[in-house]
């Protein structure tokens, strides 16, 4: 019998119902029983503000807004691994799970990520955002697709089946 080779899938993961739906996708479709490949979880932060200590009107702020925001994101993180867990807890197949996080613009920080493990593939959700909205804030799952070497899956949210 020939020997499986194990993949390397990347799964972005944010905030967003999009990005779960997507980790639920790719258990169903990537990960069959008896396979041996590794799912990885990557969640982007976004890159820290500049930060001053006097706020826009001239004030000093007390405090650290520094510390509040990091404290903030982690708990972000820690949310987010939580409901990824939620989605792959009860999958019945065995594979390996690794957790990436990454800080940055997420388009360039998932792409360097794809190349930096190796990865077999790419599974990204999508927001779907109409034309307008994609020109102005841009589609990182296109942004990837475009520059990553390995295949990538966008996949879209479900829509309710009206009958």
């Amino acid at each position: 019998m020939e020997e499986i080779k194990e993949r390397k899938i990347v799964v972005a993961v944010d905030e967003s119902e999009e990005s779960m739906e997507a980790l639920s996708w790719s258990l169903d479709n990537l990960f069959p029983y008896g396979s041996n490949n590794t799912l990885i979880l990557l969640y982007v932060k976004p890159p820290l503000p500049v930060y001053s200590s006097i706020d826009a009107a001239g004030f000093i702020v007390t405090g650290d807004p520094v510390a509040a925001l990091k404290k903030y994101e982690n708990e972000l993180v820690e949310s987010v691994m939580v409901r990824s867990r939620n989605v792959y807890q009860d999958f019945e197949s065995d594979f390996n799970i690794e957790r990436k996080v990454g800080r940055g613009d997420a388009k360039e920080v998932i792409c360097n990520a794809v190349q930096n493990l190796k990865a077999d593939m790419l599974v990204m959700g999508t927001h779907d955002y109409g034309f307008f909205k994609r020109a102005l804030l841009g589609s990182v799952s296109e942004y990837c697709a475009k520059r990553v070497k390995c295949p990538v899956i966008i996949v879209k949210k479900n829509m309710p089946q009206n009958n």
